[in-house]
């Protein structure tokens, strides 16, 4: 009876030692293996660069890269709270650009969850997560609300909207061309995204389904208004296929990490 109370308890000892070095070796992990999972999710399409600090506590520069290796980055901390540990999750409580609210990420063997998130980039994000628009020079700002996104048990879920503020290119000088809203939300265990024109000459709507499996791609139709056309035509006809009447079939994807999408009517 001695001998078995002295077995377990020595089971019971290691188990608390084990948990105990596991712990240890979390807090003391480097920052910079968040870049390595970062890396591998995304392909490459989303890096963190100088990254300081451990799992624990850190703080670094998040980027979205294109194939060519441009970079457009945002100042991004964390920290982990130690809590979740024991229910074998990772939680942190995350800051962009060093101001506003911080926002909860979860990272778990089930998936990625967060929530409240917001975000504002500069247009020209736009030509390094879609090479295609690359050439346009893309100008305004990029806000992005992110009420909920997850990945779970491989179940897609999403709340979120992007607006293109002041859109404008490079290439015309018509400014802006408008501002424009994609809105992503949950339809059974997919997200949709439908594309809308909020203002300006450039009409644009379009649609896009994701089961989270694959690199999403936007079908979107653009329509100019008549006194816009002789300005406007010949920088869609860059990117998109005209259809006469001052309409344009255009499809945009894969995006981080893909390769060079076509337009809607091209061959590979």
């Amino acid at each position: 009876m001695m001998r078995g109370r002295t077995w377990r308890g020595l089971a019971a000892g290691v188990c608390v030692a084990l948990a105990a070095y596991v712990l240890f070796l979390v807090v003391l992990a480097p920052a910079a293996l968040l870049d390595v999972g970062l890396r591998h999710a995304t392909d490459g399409g989303l890096r963190l660069a100088q990254a300081h600090g451990t799992l624990w506590s850190g703080d670094g520069l998040l980027e979205i890269r294109d194939a060519s290796g441009h970079a457009i980055g945002k100042d991004l901390s964390w920290s982990l709270q130690p809590r979740a540990l024991w229910r074998g999750r990772l939680d942190f409580a995350v800051a962009v650009d060093r101001a506003g609210a911080r926002f909860p990420l979860r990272l778990s063997r089930h998936g990625i969850e967060l929530s409240d998130l917001d975000l504002s980039l500069p247009a020209s994000a736009i030509g390094v997560a879609v090479p295609r628009m690359a050439p346009l020079g893309p100008r305004g700002e990029i806000v992005l609300h992110v009420a909920k996104f997850s990945l779970v048990d491989g179940v897609l879920a999403a709340d979120a909207v992007a607006t293109w503020k002041g859109a404008g290119s490079a290439l015309t000088t018509v400014a802006p061309l408008g501002s424009y809203e994609l809105r992503l939300g949950s339809v059974a265990g997919s997200v949709e995204a439908r594309l809308r024109t909020l203002d300006g000459p450039l009409h644009l709507d379009g649609h896009a389904t994701w089961r989270g499996s694959g690199p999403p791609a936007l079908a979107a139709t653009a329509r100019v208004e008549p006194r816009y056309r002789p300005q406007l035509a010949p920088l869609l006809r860059l990117i998109a296929v005209e259809r006469g009447d001052g309409d344009f079939a255009l499809q945009l994807g894969p995006p981080l990490g893909g390769g060079m999408p076509h337009a809607h009517g091209e061959e590979p």
